[in-house]
């Protein structure tokens, strides 16, 4: 048999044979080149960090920003706020954290838009994280997901019932990983108490007591000077003309949370800002994520002492002072559940800790709210609370400071997302927003 002679080769040949090496090792999974840190974890490379533009940097930025970071796995690229000194406080905050955690990389400067529609035009943001004063959730959450960019948004979702439905809409359309700020979903004791009532182990549920603060008020503020640095206008974003007050927008040498919520023109009084915590987790309790009450009644100092919710299976929740601020009480055929941030007490005692067997009924678990968001993103999944879940609690916040405000019972259609027979109560669903900034609700 002839021998074959030996192929010689060239420099071009090298060369382009060596870049055809080189190609083979791009396509090489991401996270196999992030190589381990020296306790063992994988480093997350570059090329996988998320990167996230934070629209509204007040009070509640703070936390969230510093969550994210905390994660390794996404960076803080740009920011947009209408509060100069807001911006720049928030910018220092970031800066601080990068130079106390050397593992979240190197810090680099952070871009600032006065205008978030800028921030939205750009091609190298993944995600928005918006943490506006809630009138403005909607028409920003929008304009996100017509941007191409995946959306995590502070609770309560919406100012109004046909605004939730627009955010859901829009995260639909255009493909969009939601996550709401509804961040007990990711806490244990609340898991605990969805997974004990789901499985049955306090029997049939009969009545709920929610524990949140009051309705919101008619804004009624007295005028202030602006101060530097407001544009005061693009605060009011979508809404009618209202004088500015310090307790809307409160300066950073207060550390406080402003009280814009406090007013039906901004938010939904305590019923939608601490509610949209404790309602959202008696929705989840009840496997009522896709659904809702068919009824509500406001007190009327004879059969109805209390805020009164009715679903469909007869179960009643109502919004009521109990012992415990901002909690649950679950009452049930065979026992009870009270539980509130970092505390969970049941009757029986020993179902605090029982085991929830894999065999049964388990709800979604996440113990990361702000990386559960990024894995979803990255599976392009639903995350623990997409944006139906959301918009679901609100409705069911936002149905129920429109019976306080008509003082009348009023019967809901979740399936439809109206009031039966009632025009005025329909005509609270949804508000009037200005041109420029107004979206299609």
């Amino acid at each position: 048999m002839k021998k074959e002679k030996p192929t010689s080769l060239t420099r071009r040949d090298f060369i382009e044979n060596t870049t055809k090496a080189i190609a083979g090792f791009i396509i090489v999974p991401r996270f196999v080149l992030g190589g381990k840190k020296p306790n063992g974890e994988s480093y997350t490379p570059p090329s996988d960090m998320i990167s996230l533009g934070f629209i509204g940097t007040g009070k509640q930025s703070k936390g969230l920003a510093s969550s994210f970071l905390n994660t390794g796995e996404a960076r803080i690229i740009a920011a947009s706020e209408v509060y100069a000194a807001k911006a720049h406080a928030f910018i220092e905050r970031v800066k601080s954290v990068y130079e106390k955690d050397a593992k979240l990389g190197t810090y680099t400067d952070i871009n600032l838009y006065p205008d978030f529609r800028e921030l939205l035009s750009r091609k190298d943001i993944d995600a928005v994280v918006i943490a506006t004063p809630d009138h403005w959730h909607a028409v920003m959450a929008v304009r996100a997901a017509e941007a191409g960019k995946d959306i995590y948004c502070e609770k309560p979702l919406s100012l109004t019932v046909k605004e939730g439905r627009a955010m859901v809409n829009a995260a639909r359309k255009h493909n969009r990983v939601f996550q709401t700020g509804s961040m007990q979903r990711s806490w244990p004791e609340f898991r605990q108490a969805a997974n004990l009532i789901r499985n049955g182990h306090i029997g049939e549920i009969k009545n709920v007591k929610v524990n949140v603060g009051a309705p919101p008020i008619a804004y009624n503020l007295a005028e202030e000077p602006i101060p530097e640095g407001l544009n005061w206008n693009a605060w009011l974003g979508p809404n009618a003309f209202k004088p500015f007050n310090s307790e809307l927008a409160p300066p950073v040498s207060k550390d406080v949370f402003p009280n814009w919520r406090l007013y039906r023109e901004f938010g939904g009084g305590m019923v939608t800002d601490w509610g949209a915590h404790m309602f959202d987790i008696v929705q989840w309790a009840l496997d009522m994520d896709n659904s809702g009450p068919i009824a509500v009644t406001p007190p009327d100092g004879k059969e109805y002492k209390y805020l009164t919710y009715r679903y469909k299976n007869g179960i009643t929740m109502t919004h009521e002072k109990w012992e415990w601020n901002n909690a649950i009480h679950f009452i049930g055929t065979k026992g009870e559940i009270k539980v509130q941030r970092r505390k969970i007490e049941t009757t029986p005692t020993s179902l605090a800790s029982q085991y929830i067997g894999e065999t049964e009924k388990n709800v979604y678990k996440s113990e990361n709210h702000y990386k559960d968001f990024l894995d979803a993103m990255r599976r392009r999944s639903k995350p623990i609370c997409d944006v139906e879940i959301g918009h679901r609690t609100a409705t069911v916040c936002n149905i129920g400071n429109i019976a306080y405000q008509l003082n009348r019972p009023l019967h809901w259609n979740p399936k439809k997302e109206s009031f039966k027979n009632d025009k005025e109560a329909n005509a609270l669903l949804g508000r009037t927003m200005n041109t420029e900034w107004g979206i299609k609700i």
